[in-house]
């Protein structure tokens, strides 16, 4: 049985699970811990690395997923919201896997939530262009075609009719003005079939707390594409997480340089000529 360890990092809380990537599901129940009121990185690896201790004996050397709200370049974060502006331009995967001396991949958070439904969840077995959008405070998304991830796409900010996307469509919009699901279901309708004419998908995932209520939204949609409510729900982010650290260790495996039979001979050779 394969295990890996997935945390979700957020603005109120540090999350973490060791996954059974068979099943894509947790092998152990969640820990939650209150993220640090001076949320730098420091501060919050001292956090990370007591969930990892926590599971020690369930995943042993297994790799870390972990997720950030923002995007992750190259294991940079470019730019943060929700967390100390001390993350900005970190060295994100260098600096944790030196604090916590395992392999630790850093992904975006809806990218790792999309990688999930797209492995074990609403999404599982579907080819061609899957696009994951969680509407919440604002709209993340995640756009997998054929299982690879596009990461980084930032689609709850396109601009629809002058508005950022998601201060019009995202579920805290309904809140905030107190729309009905009728309403609201007009906005969304405008938001996805836009998301339709820029990349043609084969099918939508809905996920956000609000995908709970599905059934009272998602029926007033006039789509060409199929959408559906997410299953993974709270636990995509810590599932995809953890995919995508095991899949970026093997990945550095394949990409490191092998010694053939004939550079073996050649150092031998070089060897002998120096000890003679």
């Amino acid at each position: 049985m394969s295990y890996a360890l997935g945390i979700d990092i957020g603005g109120s809380g540090v999350k973490g699970a060791p996954v059974d990537l068979e099943a894509g599901e947790f092998a152990a129940d969640r820990l939650r811990i209150d993220t640090p009121a001076k949320s730098t990185p420091a501060n919050v690896v001292k956090v990370v690395a007591e969930i990892v201790a926590s599971f020690a004996d369930t995943i042993g050397d297994a790799p870390v997923g972990v997720t950030i709200p923002a995007p992750v370049r190259h294991g940079v974060v470019p730019m943060i919201a929700n967390l100390d502006k001390k993350w900005v331009n970190l060295e994100a995967e260098k600096f944790f896997s030196d604090e916590l001396q395992r392999p630790v991949t850093i992904v975006n958070d809806a990218d790792a939530a999309g990688v999930a439904e797209v492995r074990y969840g609403a999404a599982k077995g579907q080819r061609g262009v899957v696009i994951v959008t969680t509407l919440g405070t604002g709209i993340g998304s995640a756009v997998i075609n054929d299982g690879v991830l596009l990461p980084n796409t930032e689609l709850g900010h396109l601009e629809i009719d002058g508005f950022d996307a998601e201060k019009r469509a995202a579920a805290s919009a309904k809140t905030r003005e107190e729309l009905s699901y009728k309403e609201w279901s007009k906005r969304l309708q405008r938001y996805y079939e836009t998301l339709e004419q820029l990349f043609w998908p084969d099918l939508f995932v809905v996920g956000g707390g609000v995908s709970k209520q599905s059934d009272k939204f998602l029926p007033n949609l006039v789509l060409n594409t199929p959408i559906v409510p997410a299953k993974l729900r709270n636990s995509a982010g810590i599932i995809g997480a953890a995919v995508l650290a095991v899949e970026a260790v093997a990945a550095r495996s394949a990409d490191a340089p092998t010694h053939s039979h004939e550079d073996a001979v050649h150092e031998e050779a070089v060897q002998e000529e120096a000890a003679s």
